[in-house]
């Protein structure tokens, strides 16, 4: 590397170095770090398991249920999921696995994809149903990809109202919001929210490894999410495993990046106790990284990472289910309750 490619690339470390980790008010127990998810004060596991992958068809549910009451056991109490996943298979597999008093032990968070009132209010209604739960600790809506999305959710009759009716009415705590697609869409969410008085408790979006050199989630999205007092979720750790075959990180570099910035849950799919114990063994060691170390790691990223091609969700059409499944977004009540039926994605 020329030394004027080292300095650029160790100044954006130094950015994004300084920008966490999330150690305020960070603690430790049992080889598990909990951190503060923004101005709520709730404390969160660092490391939260992903709802997709204990949903999917390759998975038993037993083994799904084994997994789920193992990472809570284990101090994991951020659960990630959402209506779409699965077909509804990963919220159904989490409910069954909240029974028995982990329910009380677990932050249970989950989405949905409407776009109007009454299909958000139904898709809210359904995942209490699956998930065998009276309320949601953090319910927020999925897929923020598109300019349009903000203006749909906050409009008169949009899913905000719904949500923020549930939230009067106990079925949810917290409200937030999620994306994959474009760090301008993130920010212009933000604004949308301000300009109707609203502040999110939290807002998830990807943050790995490669996600620096590329439409840069971390060094647009978070910095703000920091001042605000947002509580930052980070996902696609492994972007589905594409990093990982790009050969340029090791799973536990991975890991230790997403932590060490100011993130108060890393999401990452656990569907076998060899990924849970992989989560736990970094969680168990990690230590804030300086800028030097985060260069090195962003150094030997950079050149697979500046076309994107390593994380499609930005680049593709793959992981994005609402555009696949329109009927998601809103319909009448025979397509919204049909899309559950569907395996996609979302």
């Amino acid at each position: 590397m020329e030394r004027r490619d080292f300095l650029k690339g160790a100044a954006g470390a130094g950015i994004l170095a300084s920008l966490g980790p999330a150690v305020q008010g960070e603690t430790a127990s049992n080889g598990m770090i909990y951190r503060t998810l923004g101005h709520t004060g709730e404390r969160v596991s660092a490391i939260g398991l992903g709802g997709f992958h204990i949903g999917h068809s390759g998975l038993s549910e037993e083994e799904s249920v084994r997994i789920i009451r193992t990472a809570i056991d284990r101090g994991i109490n951020f659960l990630d999921n959402c209506w779409d996943y699965n077909g509804g298979q990963s919220e159904i597999n989490m409910g069954k696995a909240l029974r028995d008093g982990y329910r009380q032990r677990a932050f249970l968070m989950t989405k949905i994809d409407g776009r109007n009132k009454q299909t958000a209010a139904h898709q809210l209604d359904e995942s209490l149903q699956r998930l065998q739960t009276d309320h949601i600790d953090l319910i927020q809506h999925h897929e923020v990809i598109r300019f349009e999305d903000p203006d749909r959710i906050f409009a008169k009759g949009g899913s905000m109202e719904a949500l923020l009716e549930a939230k009067k009415a106990g079925k949810v705590r917290y409200i937030g919001f999620t994306g994959h697609k474009d760090p301008r869409i993130h920010l212009y969410m933000l604004e949308t929210a301000d300009q109707h008085g609203f502040l999110f408790d939290a807002v998830q979006m990807p943050l790995n490894v490669m996600d620096a050199h590329y439409r840069s989630f971390a060094q647009m999205v978070v910095p703000k999410l920091v001042e605000k007092k947002i509580g930052v979720l980070g996902m696609k750790t492994f972007a589905d495993g594409a990093i990982l075959r790009s050969n340029t990180a090791t799973p536990e570099e991975c890991l230790r990046y997403s932590l060490n910035l100011p993130t108060s849950v890393v999401i990452t799919g656990m569907d076998s106790m060899k990924l849970l114990d992989q989560a736990f063994a970094v969680a168990s060691t990690f230590r804030p990284m300086g800028a030097p170390e985060v260069a090195a790691i962003l150094a030997k990223t950079k050149d697979a990472a500046a076309s994107g091609q390593y994380e499609p969700f930005k680049t593709s059409y793959h992981f994005d289910g609402t555009a696949q499944h329109i009927e998601w977004m809103g319909g009448d009540a025979s397509q919204v309750q049909g899309a559950g039926k569907s395996r996609m994605r979302g």
